[in-house]
């Protein structure tokens, strides 16, 4: 410990002096001293070297007396200063699924595969230019492609394989499908990477409106930097956040119509939205805007805004899942606010959460009974779990900081998914600068850390509960977790996962992989067995 203290004086005495006299040399000798030592464990990189400084950022983090201190919020503001908590996001290139095909998007050879998971048979039609992503109609009889390089959608026949591509505007990249299957909308999402497909004049405000029925393609205007598009259960109305306006477009067949309803009436310095969370009923919208001290509720019906009180700094929103209540997590005051969407306006019910804790965001079990409160904005350990019959809020710590939190379908196991980052991890644990991710029994919260040697990718649950799925980036394996047993196991795969998913109503777990002419694994997870395809366009023979 003592010569450990010496590293750390060497590198950080000199803090505001000559670089030089910290002498680089002499630390590269102490190091090396330390390693013959074994006091630098099996690490013999620049993080030993930042070990020290690491663990002593983390446990500042959590002082808030030394956050006070370094980055205190600007006065008059709700911002806590911690950013913004972040959604999970799924990587690659997804199929989808109906419940007799898994379609996939072939992006360099432009055209997009029908499996048929029983027989596995498989045939390919040819669709626009680098299809990038590719969903189905909640029917099973549409399957629809965004063709990024073509600027255009593809509309396929499940059965058949019929082809008919419709045009959209350029510079979009993000595509979402009502729920009844009839409506596509096309935006530009301004947190995705740009590709420099589109010169010239550009706008982001733009968007496309495409009738799958009719293959009518209509274009309209939103707020600015469009981040979401929610539709009605009715599929009628779809509501698309902006940073500035909430657009309510009416889905009619003769031409949709689109009210912009601005978020703020303050025309400079508004705060951003968000997030927006509908009502089910289609009557009600609630916007959410990053260090916001209320809510913005819009009457859909009225097209009328008005203020809903909230907490400092709301972060999350969810809906209760009977749907009639929405759960708000006010992260800079630390409470829980609940608004009856019958009546928003009312008094909501507030949750006092423990002190001392940065809960952001918000996970409910599918019975409604719990929730899990956890924060991905900074590196901390721990979560809490949400009684909802006494409000009382139990903290648990973990191995490591929360990227993600997930619950099983049928409630009684989580799954929580951990960053390389570190926290307040010591550098000699086996999960120090690993990923990782643990399992958790919702009856008694004991939990089973697993290291993983690769970042997560995809995850997938069996729709019964039983059983959970992973895999990793550059890692040609599928992880199979046992819910009921808490334990894992792995099988090979032929190449690198590109994504998994579970087909509809079965126990079968697909999992696109890398390969020149495409290769898909269908694992049967009752039976245990796996079943590969190879060369989608060469119709190849099955891989045992």
């Amino acid at each position: 410990m003592d010569t450990q203290g010496r590293v750390g004086c060497a590198i950080n005495g000199e803090r505001g002096g000559d670089m030089k006299k910290c002498g680089i040399g002499k630390i590269n000798t102490m190091i090396g001293l330390l390693m013959a030592m074994g006091l630098c464990g099996c690490a013999a990189s620049k993080e030993a070297m930042d070990i020290g400084m690491a663990n002593s950022e983390a446990d500042m983090a959590f002082d808030s007396d030394s956050y006070g201190e370094e980055a205190a919020p600007d006065a008059g503001t709700t911002d806590d200063g911690y950013g913004s908590e972040e959604e999970k996001s799924i990587l690659g290139l997804r199929p989808a699924s109906t419940n007799q095909y898994v379609f996939v998007a072939n992006s360099d050879r432009d055209t997009v595969t029908r499996i048929d998971v029983a027989t596995l048979e498989v045939m390919t039609a040819s669709v626009g230019v680098y299809p990038s992503m590719v969903v189905t109609s909640a029917d099973y009889t549409t399957a629809v492609t965004f063709n990024a390089g073509s600027d255009s959608i593809s509309v396929v026949d499940t059965q058949t394989l019929a082809v008919t591509e419709v045009e959209i505007r350029s510079n979009l990249n993000q595509m979402k499908i009502s729920p009844d299957g009839r409506w596509v909308i096309c935006y530009h999402d301004a947190s995705a990477e740009d590709d420099g497909r589109v010169a010239g004049a550009i706008s982001y405000n733009e968007i496309s409106v495409v009738d799958i029925e009719s293959l009518n393609h209509f274009e309209t205007v939103v707020g600015a930097f469009p981040h979401d598009v929610q539709f009605t259960s009715d599929s009628l109305v779809a509501v698309m956040v902006s940073d500035d306006y909430l657009a309510v477009i009416d889905l009619d067949p003769d031409g949709p119509t689109t009210q912009r309803i601005p978020l703020s009436d303050q025309s400079v310095d508004a705060l951003t939205a968000e997030e927006v969370l509908l009502d089910p009923d289609g009557q009600y919208a609630i916007v959410r805007q990053y260090g916001a001290q209320n809510l913005v509720l819009v009457n859909l019906l009225e097209g009328v805004t008005s203020s809903l009180s909230v907490g400092s700094n709301p972060t999350d929103m969810d809906l209760s899942g009977s749907g009639d209540e929405a759960i708000v997590v006010a992260r800079g005051s630390g409470e829980l606010w609940i608004y009856d969407l019958d009546d928003p306006e009312g008094d909501p019910d507030v949750v006092t959460l423990p002190e001392a804790m940065v809960f952001g965001s918000l996970v409910m079990t599918p019975d409604d009974e719990r929730g899990f409160l956890f924060t991905t904005a900074i590196d901390q350990a721990l979560y809490g779990v949400w009684d909802r019959m006494t409000n009382e809020v139990t903290v648990r710590s973990l191995v490591k900081p929360i990227s993600s939190f997930e619950v099983s379908p049928d409630g009684l196991t989580g799954v929580v998914f951990h960053p390389q980052t570190n926290g307040d991890l010591k550098w000699d644990s086996p999960f120090f600068n690993h990923y990782a991710m643990t399992l958790i029994d919702l009856s008694d919260l004991f939990t089973n850390p697993i290291r993983l040697d690769g970042k997560p990718m995809a995850y997938d649950n069996i729709d019964d509960g039983t059983r959970g799925f992973v895999v990793l980036e550059e890692m040609p394996h599928l992880i199979i977790m046992d819910y009921e047993t808490l334990i894992h196991d792995e099988i090979s795969l032929p190449s690198e996962p590109t994504f998994l998913g579970i087909l509809p109503q079965t126990p079968t777990v697909y999992v696109s992989q890398e390969h020149a002419l495409g290769r898909i694994s269908f694992f049967d997870s009752v039976a245990d067995e796996i079943q590969t395809i190879t060369g989608f366009e060469l119709n190849a023979a099955i891989e045992d």
